[in-house]
């Protein structure tokens, strides 16, 4: 396969067979040359184009000077955008950790994007060629923006420091230092003499920008900082907050001009209007409208309804017309800002993949996470076979029954659900947990499933009739993972509690607690002869166990933060591990040697599953992508 180099773009390249093309993970699926763009080593194709949500980072989204383009900053690189028809043009890569932020130069020749990764690129606007790499942050940074005449870019950072840097010589000319908790937003006056940053200290700072001087701190917000704009006449400054407020200064004297309130969520973001006239705001806690305000009085002129979760990025084209927003609810709209009606959809920025599960012939795949619904997909055509709708929160595990015929769920609505594959109908509601369901699993024979909650409680259900069989009771803490043993007769289960108990399924009696756990255990999964378990716990190991005696045989270590997961391959010979590290790592289950680390995610990877075949491994993760992996002697010797 054509691959690029590190830090360019890649444009349209022949569709990938997997068998055929792989599909968008909208609701009317299109063939996508853009899930081999930039593919990570290993990997033969990616859903979804990475989550563009994070809620003290604006902006994710920018749009060029001349309104031609739009920026997106999603967890695993920036999407380049036709402003006009919303294609995909290019994806540029390079960071090693999520984007955070995206900027263009004034000219519109030059975008630079900051990283978790500590670190600032310079982006070849006409070529999408990586120009440079800006190192001086220790910790992440939040955001990048340029000076008016673009010859200063200043740079915030979770270290509580701001940088301002020389354009012409790539170099810091002064380091503004005063906010006590991390700088999330930077902003430069329209005279560029003021800059204005924001901070989870509950502060505006105003610098001098020639002399490097605070001028003046803000203080009346009672909660974190989200951002701060500049009105184009530079005269008046708008702040929003983690509580619930927006505020106006007056630049000159430091004046807490006016309080506005409405939103019923911590608010994201705050933006004037190029003109000036209005504000625009946005906020999260379920408040998933945009509102517009009159910037004098304070008054609400409108709210642009749409997304349906929170939404945390906002641009304005620079004629004022469009409104572009970026949400957890996957997607990016621009908005018709005179008539408030959404003009275009951008679909598969996903939020998060938690969980990914193949039918046991390989034929399909079910994926979910990132909303309320259930993606199953044909392997063979790479075409949505059904999206299946009922659950009300995230879903957030899934498992084939040993037929393929049903798909369990679990939700943090409290349910779990068995479904129909083929048909797509729900056949039964498994109500009874009091709080997030956390895990499903179905016994070997496919009869028994069993379910797990932040309730404490683990629950044994019959399969045909979705009857409650019995509640096992003795976990002290939320519950992460349970898996039946080879044979059914066994059920262990995981928890916060620091403990694994191992229960009789036949009389639910709780047979042993394995209760000197260093850390909780995420994730156990069975060898197939029923002799060994394998888990995953958060103190960064994957630790082999006897079934019948619960000794320790062999401990795995490497990952460099908390496991979230394991699996067998089908012949069992390797075993993938997933973590919190971004990695994915595959070990020989025989002598226990690392063969091989995946790298490719730029957040948590929640899951890893083979395919039947044991040719592929799909992993999905925090940062909003589903990778295949192909798994040949090369990639894993």
């Amino acid at each position: 396969m054509k691959k690029t180099l590190s830090g360019e773009c890649q444009k349209g390249i022949g569709p990938v067979d997997l068998s055929l093309t792989l599909h968008t993970l909208d609701s009317n699926p299109i063939s996508q040359d853009y899930t081999q763009w930039n593919l990570p080593t290993g990997t033969i194709a990616r859903l979804g184009k990475g989550r563009v949500s994070d809620v003290l980072n604006p902006p994710e989204i920018a749009y060029a000077p001349d309104g031609n383009l739009i920026a997106v900053a999603s967890a695993n690189g920036i999407w380049i955008y036709d402003a006009q028809s919303v294609k995909e043009l290019c994806f540029l890569t390079g960071h090693t950790l999520d984007v955070t932020t995206v900027c263009f130069s004034p000219d519109g020749a030059t975008l630079a994007s900051a990283s978790g990764d500590n670190t600032i690129r310079l982006w070849d606007v006409q070529t999408w060629t990586h120009i440079q790499t800006l190192k001086a942050h220790a910790c992440r940074i939040n955001n990048v923006t340029f000076s008016p005449s673009g010859a200063t870019l200043a740079s915030a950072g979770d270290d509580n420091a701001i940088c301002l840097w020389d354009m012409q010589t790539s170099q810091i000319t002064r380091t503004l230092t005063g906010h006590t908790d991390r700088v999330n937003y930077v902003v430069f006056s329209p005279d560029e003499s003021t800059l204005a940053s924001s901070s989870w200290d509950a502060t505006v700072c105003l610098w001098d920008v020639q002399t490097g001087a605070s001028l003046q701190t803000l203080t009346e917000h009672t909660s974190a900082l989200s951002r701060v704009a500049f009105s184009p006449d530079g005269k008046t400054l708008a702040s929003s907050s983690m509580d619930k407020t927006i505020r106006l200064w007056d630049v000159k004297s430091g004046e807490s001009l006016r309080t506005f309130t409405g939103h019923t969520g911590r608010v994201t973001n705050v933006l004037f209007s190029p003109d000036g006239e209005f504000l625009v705001s946005t906020a999260m806690d379920f408040d998933t409208d945009v509102r517009l305000w009159d910037a004098r009085t304070g008054t609400p002129i409108k709210l642009l309804k749409g997304h349906t979760r929170k939404v945390t990025s906002l641009a304005f084209s620079p004629d004022g017309s469009t409104l572009v927003t970026g949400s957890g609810d996957s997607t990016v709209r621009l908005w018709d800002v005179q008539t408030g009606t959404c003009r275009e959809t951008i679909a598969d920025h996903t939020f998060r993949v938690t969980s990914v599960v193949y039918s046991p012939d390989g034929f399909m795949l079910a994926c979910s996470g990132w909303d309320e619904t259930i993606l199953v997909i044909d392997m063979h055509t790479g075409e949505e076979l059904i999206r299946l709708k009922g659950h009300k929160a995230d879903v957030v595990d899934l498992k084939f029954s040993p037929d393929g015929k049903t798909l369990a769920s679990a939700c943090w609505d409290t349910d779990a659900r068995l479904w129909d594959v083929k048909t797509g109908t729900t056949l039964h509601i498994l109500s009874g947990h009091t709080d997030l369901c956390t895990c499903v699993v179905f016994s070997s024979d496919g009869k028994t499933l069993a379910t797990a909650s932040n309730d404490t409680d683990v629950r044994l259900w019959d399969v045909a009739t979705g009857k409650l069989l019995m509640t096992l009771t003795e976990h002290r803490e939320s519950i992460n993972s349970v898996a039946f043993s080879p044979d059914g007769k066994i059920l262990v289960s995981s928890a916060d509690d620091k403990t694994m108990r191992f229960w009789d399924v036949q009389t639910g009696a709780l047979i042993r607690t394995q209760d000197n756990l260093a850390k909780y255990v995420n994730s156990i999964v069975f060898s197939s002869d029923g002799k060994t378990f394998v888990t995953a716990s958060n103190d960064k190991t994957i630790c082999f166990w006897d079934v019948q005696t619960g000794a320790l045989t062999r401990t795995l270590t490497g990952h460099t933060d908390g496991v979230w997961s394991v699996v067998f391959s089908p012949d069992e010979k390797t075993l993938a591990s997933t973590s919190r590290d971004t990695t994915v790592r595959l070990w020989d289950v025989q002598t226990g040697t690392h063969l091989k680390t995946l790298k490719g995610h730029a957040r948590l990877v929640y899951t890893a599953v083979f395919s039947p075949d044991g040719k592929t491994l799909a992993t999905g993760s925090s940062d909003g992508t589903l990778l295949f992996w192909e798994l040949t002697p090369n990639l894993v010797n």
